[in-house]
């Protein structure tokens, strides 16, 4: 008997059909069986669910010799359902990468509930997935499981079917069928939640529901929106039979009043002329089912009231009128916006023609967020070395909280904001001020760049669109003449830079400010640093940082990393952090282990890289920044050639890495399993490329930066660098851990560069 019956109907969509059996099939959860129910399809589906069936044993066809309907296919699934719990999939539909896993961890920690309720998202036909906005209940903090009585917010949820998991005995006890009609999952879902003894609630997106652009029932106009009468007619008679659910029927009344009201205000659902009918049957339904004395809500009695009296003309008149005044507030909003926005461009034409203020700076990072990145660590810098220079920092409100206390504040697109651009005297940022900025004669701006360049930059995107996307390179150049200064990490930083941004600045070869911090931290700061992250004593912390892929609208994980500590066991820990230009790790694909703790919103990446004992990266410049402290790098490379078609490399990672490199996961896990990923040849390969790359981070960068551009002192006079064999970076934890609870000590083993890594 396998623990989930995943059931599939499937009728003309023979386009999204694999996609969907694919979804279900590829489950880190594999105890599973796949019901496939043909419903007399006249397209493909038939033959693509034969041919699934004949390739995994899981994958039980039902052929139906006529169509019957979505209600029909999935009581056909049931009969042939044997598992634990039952699942229902439509057929261009998909379930997220180890849904089932969460759902059958989540069943286990409950004590077998009844139902199952979990969210989803909806997937667009353009390619945007976009997350339901009522996902409240299912975040509600109480006992589980429950009854739907402690939560009846619960049957505001959408009454799919496909949201729930159901335990296949209570379904087969309490009788649970699905009628025929378009509305099938209303007779269904409201029986099953109300008779339901136990319930629990998954905060978790399981299923990607698919809007077609056209062909979707709920989207399109016709008579076929009048069968949610007779799916009501059908609830309210399971409840008539069962006098001890009599308590909802106003619950269940006033949610049939919102059904129908929502069903008449959309106008691609009814026809103008189906319109007025179908209020006039929803009257009848009204008088039909109404429960005396039991008002509805305030906020809806208005709503209520027309539905009920079948009062179309004043429904539709009182519509107009609402959507009259949004348009009319729309309006407003915009001519409010645009006023300030020309108010803002005087304000900032009166502050050019005022003096500069030699005392003050302003900073930036990433177009907005908070305090990080190179100039972040210049403009403590400034504040430590420089202390006559006020400093404020450019930052959306949410990152407010990242910038230190003595630190002016300063939101974007406000008066504040262009008084600074216009009055400061130096203006340090690590991709670019607005490009309506008006630099004057006598500011300074210092560009940080914002890591060593091993993928394509400017210029050299000029061939590569799926990298340029739509940038504007005469802009480029535009804001490269502004610059006055811009930083540089070695010798490969200067030349790249010198040659893709073309201008007349300075370039500033003292490494990164940001990696200064490494060899100031202490152990104890590690240990504080790991106790905040949640990170187990005793465990080998990784931190897996990608890179964004260019050719990939959304971000698509390259990594199995639940996978990857399952293989692995428990002496390690992963903290993952996605790309920033992603803004987020994707809601839809939490992790299953508790062991992968996510940091994406962290807002330093130093502090995790101290936290850290290893790095797994692809292509991203943390790289370089992650060797200036001496620990373990291992390169995760699977994409190669479609990365380097897309964006392209200045050298080959291959043939100079900081590391083990792994072409596949597989790999990976091998190269920790055995210990090389801290081997002597790891050792040698990290040594080399320091040396190559982290010539000047020796922990005052960015006191020579201040002392050259502020102070003015002449480059002989800062303080000089200290070489690589004289700095002690801070130590990583793991040097204190057992080996033989980390993977165990390195094998002897042969070189053998088919593996895609070197071996001793």
């Amino acid at each position: 008997m396998p623990r989930f019956s995943v059931i599939v109907p499937a009728y003309q969509v023979q386009a999204y059909l694999q996609e969907c059996l694919d979804s279900v099939l590829s489950q880190s959860y594999p105890d599973l069986e796949l019901i496939a129910v043909d419903d007399g399809s006249p397209d493909a589906c038939g033959a693509i669910i034969e041919e699934y069936a004949a390739r995994d044993p899981r994958v039980r066809p039902v052929r139906l010799p006529e169509n019957q309907g979505l209600g029909g296919a999935r009581n056909a699934g049931l009969r042939a359902a044997g598992g634990d719990y039952l699942l229902f999939l439509d057929g261009d539909d998909t379930l997220t990468p180890h849904a089932l896993r969460a759902i059958g961890d989540r069943l286990k920690e409950t004590d077998e509930p009844d139902v199952l309720v979990h969210d989803h998202a909806r997937t667009c036909w353009n390619g945007r997935t976009v997350r339901g906005r009522t996902a409240g209940p299912l975040t509600e903090l109480g006992p589980a499981p429950f009854r739907l009585e402690d939560r009846p917010a619960l049957l505001r949820l959408p009454m799919a079917a496909w949201t729930k998991a159901y335990r296949r005995e209570f379904v087969e006890r309490e009788g649970l069928a699905f009628p025929p009609g378009h509305y099938e999952d209303t007779p269904w879902t409201y029986p099953a939640l109300m008779t339901a003894e136990s319930i629990v609630t998954l905060d978790r997106v399981c299923v990607h529901h698919r809007r077609r652009r056209h062909g979707s029932v709920p989207r399109s106009a016709g008579r076929r929106h009048f069968d949610l009468f007779e799916q009501y007619d059908r609830v309210f008679a399971f409840v008539a039979q069962r006098p001890e659910l009599a308590c909802w029927r106003p619950v269940l009344f006033r949610r049939m009043v919102d059904h129908l009201a929502t069903v008449f205000a959309r106008r691609d659902r009814l026809t103008r002329r189906a319109a007025a009918e179908f209020l006039r049957t929803a009257r009848a339904h009204c008088r039909r089912h109404r429960v005396p004395g039991h008002p509805a809500p305030a906020r809806s009695r208005l709503r209520h009231g027309l539905v009920r009296l079948g009062m179309h003309r004043t429904f539709r008149a009182l519509q107009w009128a609402s959507s009259a005044r949004r348009r009319g507030v729309k309006a407003t909003v915009r001519l409010l916006k645009a006023v300030r926005s020309i108010a803002l461009r005087l304000h900032y034409r009166v502050q050019l023609r005022l003096p500069l203020r030699a005392d003050r700076a302003v900073f930036a990072a990433y177009g907005g967020r908070g305090h990080s990145c190179n100039p972040g660590a210049l403009e403590t810098a400034f504040r430590t070395h420089a202390p006559h220079i006020r400093t404020a920092w450019i930052a959306r409100p949410e990152h407010h909280h990242t910038i230190p206390t003595a630190t002016r504040r300063v939101t974007p697109d406000t008066a504040a904001y262009w008084t600074a651009l216009a009055r400061s005297t130096y203006l340090v940022d690590n991709t670019g001020f607005d490009r309506r900025l008006v630099k004057r004669p006598g500011q300074v701006l210092v560009q940080t760049q914002h890591g060593t360049p091993l993928k394509h930059m400017g210029l050299d995107l000029r061939e590569r669109p799926a990298a340029a996307r739509c940038t504007d390179f005469a802009e480029l150049l535009r804001d490269v003449d502004q610059w006055d200064y811009v930083l540089s990490a070695n010798r490969h930083s200067t030349l790249v830079w010198e040659r893709v941004f073309p201008g007349g600045y300075t370039t500033l070869a003292h490494g990164q400010p940001r990696n200064d911090v490494f060899l100031r931290a202490t152990s104890a700061d590690v240990a504080r640093l790991r106790a905040s992250l949640g990170i187990p004593d005793g465990t080998v912390a990784i931190l897996y940082a990608p890179t964004h892929r260019d050719y990939h609208r959304t971000q698509r994980p390259t990594l199995d990393l639940d996978r990857v500590l399952r293989r692995l066991g428990t002496g390690f820990t992963v903290l993952a952090r996605a790309h920033h230009a992603y803004g987020g790790p994707p809601a839809e694909h939490p992790y299953a282990s508790a062991r992968i703790i996510d940091v994406t919103d962290h807002p330093s990446v130093e502090q995790l890289c101290l936290a850290s004992d290893a790095l797994v990266t692809d292509y991203s410049s943390i790289m370089f920044d992650y060797a200036n402290l001496d620990r373990p790098i291992v390169i995760h490379a699977t994409d190669r050639q479609a990365y380097e078609a897309a964006r392209g490399t200045y050298f080959d990672l291959r043939s100079f890495p900081p590391g083990a490199v792994a072409r596949s996961e597989d790999e990976l896990i091998d190269i920790f399993a055995t210990g090389h990923w801290r081997g002597s040849r790891s050792a040698q390969l990290r040594a080399a490329f320091r040396e190559r790359f982290c010539p000047y981070d020796d922990g005052r960068a960015a006191e020579r930066v201040v002392r050259q551009i502020v102070l003015g002192e002449d480059e002989s006079a800062l303080p000089p660098v200290v070489p690589l064999a004289a700095r002690h970076p801070v130590p990583s934890s793991s040097a204190a851990i057992d080996p033989a609870r980390a993977g165990g000590p390195p094998a002897v083993r042969s070189c053998d560069p088919s593996r895609g890594y070197v071996t001793r």
